[in-house]
């Protein structure tokens, strides 16, 4: 049968199949980490999003370079969900499965729904593989699939023919295999394939032989789809309806490197990140490491405490200082961040959290850094803490961290996550004009008090507290500095203490004091007597359940913190209008004991620790549970 090519890039089935119209569906890539599952589930998102669904990913995958071929620890996945209107998480449960080995059905069969189909490489199946994850008979011949709609495709099989003649020896050819399984995918819901091949051509560019191989196994998966009687439907998810604008894919640690690149621009500073390479926050390192043009200087410093200690004495110059890491790096960068309380300079600290203690889940999500975020220094060393709830937002939360370090003088913490860092979302690209201006005034004179024509390094500003900075070599403001105790206004050495005590409750007063915007709560009704208050990547799910809720006719109220220190000052407010507050927290309940203590609010913590994001389906139980407990009293 023959193929065309349309005006989007789609190739054009001569074979009639029924085309079902879908407004969502969730797809989950697994197989060997070797597999390049990640590459398939990235590719096909990339294609969802140029197609305009909206979308959302969520990548799973293990944190050795190269885990034991054909194990359940060794399992890579990538699940992506697309639609037709705007949705807020990856998806708690794939509607279609394709798998390239029995390690990765076993690892990922509990989540398919009774019904859900599931694309199989029968090559994989062999009494080997089979055995080594546990499986006592083959799967595909027993009655372990029944409830399922199962596909079987021999991929390797079928992609080595494809590539026969192109002078790739089998195990070359067996590679591209993934590239197979996206051609399938993407005839079966109608996905462009232009932008695929021309990014095969542009990554393998060196590789010109390995590209062809890799777009012919494409165009092999898609034309099996279409000659196959296996598959007698595909199907269509229309472009949801989003704001109007210019969007792109974006993962959070993307997000976030271009939220400092805009702020530095915004702030004419120029940017220096030092740091240490540490997963899941790498990538923000090789993000900013391209964008010199932009005033950006990267340097990956020998260890974590180097890195920060760069980032600190760029802030001393006159720069941006910002430093990136996760946990365990935060650990170690605890007693430059106290020396950066105490020199009282902007500083932006980037947490991408992951599952700890200790290395603990390197690739896995968690959001047990709060703590630390807050008191996991020495003394009382007070900073602000900012926690973006989307992929997308890291870059607005981005820019709001850099204005109050700017603004206040002061380390500000970005809690990010490895949900958020690896997703991916649309993001409506912003007009630059439309960004805050966050430009500078550095001391340029003396500012003594007691007018003896001296700069003095902790005269204030009476509105925010905030010291002056004064760039070294600016004539006439020579200073000494250091982290020792200041005197008050002077900065010199103090040991006194009277003047000890002001200076800490100087500095407290000056994070209590930061602006942050209010409390926004989403109550449609105004009868929720039942609020679901997050932060960071938890949005999605609660929102996805919280929308779930509303629809079997009950009401609650949803709301997320972006600011955790200093908390909005209506926060008080609104805990004390619901009956119920109830937290869910990818940690043993930090927030909901900040709160408790605060506010004396008996606030109700739901929390999970297993590496993975929230499911709706689950927060929804809650809530619901929730919500007739306080309907009932």
């Amino acid at each position: 049968m023959s193929t065309s090519t349309n005006g989007n890039g789609v190739l054009s089935a001569s074979r009639p199949t029924e085309v079902a119209k879908l407004d969502r569906v969730v797809i989950r890539f697994a197989g060997d980490s070797g597999d390049g599952m990640q590459l398939t589930g990235d590719r096909f998102t990339s294609e969802a999003a140029a197609f305009g669904n909206d979308l959302a990913t969520l990548p799973n995958f293990p944190a050795e370079i190269r885990a034991p071929q054909g194990t359940i620890p060794g399992v890579s996945s990538f699940q992506v969900h697309f639609a037709d209107y705007d949705i807020l998480t990856p998806g708690d449960r794939p509607d279609v499965l394709v798998v390239m080995n029995p390690a990765a059905l076993k690892a990922n069969l509990r989540d398919v729904p009774n019904g859900g189909t599931i694309i199989v490489n029968t090559d994989e199946f062999t009494k080997r593989n089979l055995t080594k994850v546990g499986y006592d008979s083959d799967p595909l011949e027993d009655d372990t699939l029944s409830a399922f709609q199962v596909h079987r495709v021999a991929m390797s099989t079928l992609t080595q023919g494809a590539l026969e003649g192109t002078g790739l020896g089998k195990k070359d050819a067996e590679r591209c295999k993934n590239m197979f399984a996206l051609g399938l995918l993407s005839w079966m819901y109608h996905r462009p394939t232009e932008g695929t091949e021309a990014f095969l051509r542009e990554k393998f560019a060196k590789k010109p032989d390995i590209a062809e191989a890799n777009i012919l196994a494409f165009r092999a998966g898609w034309n099996y789809g279409e000659t196959t009687e296996s598959f007698a439907t595909t199907y269509e998810v229309a472009p949801a309806k989003l704001d109007k604008g210019t969007y792109r894919q974006i993962t959070g640690n993307t997000a976030l490197a271009y939220g400092i690149v805009a702020a530095g621009q915004r702030a004419g500073l120029p940017v220096l990140l030092g740091t240490y390479p540490i997963t899941p926050a790498s990538d923000i390192l090789h993000e900013l490491s391209r964008h010199k043009n932009f005033g950006v200087l990267t340097f990956q410093a020998e260890d974590e405490i180097a890195g920060i200690g760069a980032a600190l004495g760029a802030s001393y110059g006159g720069a941006l200082g910002v430093t990136s890491t996760s946990g365990p790096g935060v650990a170690l960068k605890s007693e430059t961040i106290g020396l950066g309380v105490m020199l009282e300079l902007p500083l932006v600290v980037i947490d991408v959290q992951r599952g700890g203690p200790s290395t603990g889940l390197p690739t896995k999500t968690e959001q047990a850094d709060l703590l630390q975020a807050m008191f996991g220094r020495n003394s009382e060393s007070p900073l602000p803490v900012i926690a973006p709830q989307s992929p997308g937002d890291c870059f607005a939360a981005a820019i709001e961290a850099v204005r109050i370090a700017l603004k206040y003088r002061t380390p500000v913490m970005i809690l990010s996550d490895g949900a958020n860092a690896n997703g991916s979302e649309p993001w409506l690209i912003p007009n630059v004009e439309d960004l805050p201006d966050l430009s500078v005034e550095f001391a340029s004179e003396p500012n003594a008090a007691d007018g003896s024509g001296e700069f003095w390094p902790y005269v204030r500003d009476p509105e925010t507290l905030a010291r002056a900075w004064a760039v070294p070599g600016t004539p006439g403001l020579e200073h000494r500095i250091g982290g020792l105790e200041k005197q008050d206004g002077k900065g010199n050495i103090s040991y006194d203490p009277d003047n000890h005590d002001h200076m800490v409750r100087l500095r407290q007063a000056k994070i209590d004091g930061v602006d942050v915007p209010d409390l926004e709560v989403d109550d449609p009704s105004g009868e929720a007597r039942v609020l679901a208050l997050g932060w960071g990547s938890t949005f999605g799910p609660i929102g996805a359940a919280a929308r779930r809720v509303r629809k079997q006719g009950m009401p609650i109220a949803q709301a997320h913190l972006r600011h955790l220190n200093p908390f909005p000052k209506n926060l008080g407010e609104v805990l004390a209008r619901y009956d119920k507050v109830v937290v869910p927290e990818m940690n043993l309940g930090q927030l909901a004991l900040l709160l408790r203590a605060k506010y004396l609010v008996d606030v109700h913590s739901y929390t999970k620790v297993a590496g993975l994001p929230f499911k709706a389906e689950e927060l929804q139980h809650v809530f619901t549970d929730i919500i007739e407990g306080a309907l009932t009293r």
